[in-house]
């Protein structure tokens, strides 16, 4: 992670994550609080999950990315469609308003961090092979040559 774009959306899927945290033990003590749980099940499930795959995309893996967007689409996508067709019928309430902005947060978060994964020049370009890569990226094993020396490239790369 080597981009400033790579950390700001790590940062705020990890922000998002705590509020959404916050938002399910409040729930669960029966706090009123701005955003309610969808299904407090599945949201206590679909943070465990955020969380190990937000760990692994600032490691930048392409698998947990995809999990990630498919959890957060399946959850915050009907959210997002139920909310919108509610505001478009008349019964917006600024709780509706507030769960359109967060459902809302949860699909571009998962996208953006999609698109930065699949967009990283540095994961295709300089990809890490710790069997090789002690060897060949190491200056202290290159062979000293002088004129006597054959010219023969003793690298294989």
């Amino acid at each position: 992670m080597k981009n400033l774009s790579s950390w700001l959306i790590a940062i705020f899927a990890f922000m998002f994550w705590g509020f959404r945290v916050i938002t399910t033990v409040l729930y669960s003590l029966g706090t009123e609080f701005v955003a309610v749980p969808i299904d407090l099940t599945m949201e206590i499930v679909l943070l465990f999950i955020t969380f190990i795959c937000i760990c692994l995309i600032t490691k930048r893996k392409l698998l947990p990315t995809i999990i990630y967007l498919i959890a957060h689409g399946m959850y915050y996508g009907y959210y997002l469609y139920q909310n919108i067709v509610g505001i478009m019928s008349g019964a917006g309430t600024l709780e509706s308003y507030m769960s359109l902005l967060i459902a809302f947060v949860g699909i571009i978060i998962p996208i953006a961090a999609v698109f930065d994964v699949l967009l990283d020049k540095n994961r295709k370009a300089h990809p890490v092979d710790k069997k090789t890569d002690w060897f060949y990226k190491n200056k202290q094993f290159d062979r000293k040559m002088d004129d006597r020396a054959d010219k023969n490239q003793y690298r294989t790369l």
